[in-house]
């Protein structure tokens, strides 16, 4: 079987009870299909394990996936770059949120392909409809915070960067950040 269709599958049995906090409830599959077609679509990738590692971003941080059960599946490349985009859950959030601006510029170029393309998708959605207990301050917050994240990610795909840029401007806009 091709074996991003078996990572969609994948993803999809993984994240099968999940939904996302919008007032939609929109299954969650659909986020990491969303952030490996973007990479697809708009930023032209075509690497497999790139591709794979987007629809599998979430299932080692949000499911009962272990590491070593992707890099079975899908091979060591796809487990080392899905692991580069996690966050440690064992740490508090505020700690969890300050390592990945960190941490972001140190990634891989193939995790940073993956992260911006999440982050990008993550924006649109806020924007489009957000966490049904998200006031406003929160969204304004969470622009700010992807902003310095996205910093350290930017470099490595034209045509991403130019998108997050502009889905960060919108926000700016929309929601009152823009200086």
């Amino acid at each position: 079987m091709n074996r991003i269709l078996a990572a969609a599958h994948f993803a999809a049995s993984k994240h099968t009870q999940q939904r996302r906090k919008n007032d939609a409830a929109t299954p969650y599959i659909n986020h990491p299909i969303e952030v490996a077609e973007h990479l697809s679509r708009v930023g032209g990738v075509t690497d497999e394990d790139v591709l794979i590692a987007a629809l599998l971003h979430d299932t080692v941080e949000d499911t009962d996936t272990t590491c070593e059960e992707i890099e079975q599946r899908f091979g060591p490349r796809t487990a080392s770059i899905v692991m580069e985009c996690n966050d440690d859950k064992s740490l508090p959030k505020s700690e969890r949120k300050r390592l990945q601006v960190v941490t972001a510029a140190k990634k891989s170029d193939a995790a940073k392909l993956v992260k911006i393309a999440d982050k990008t998708c993550n924006l649109r959605s806020l924007l489009a409809d957000p966490p049904t207990d998200w006031n406003l301050d929160r969204q304004r917050e969470y622009f700010l915070w992807a902003e310095q994240v996205v910093a350290g990610l930017l470099g490595i795909n034209d045509q991403l960067d130019n998108a997050v840029r502009d889905v960060l401007d919108e926000g700016k806009q929309r929601l009152g950040t823009a200086p």
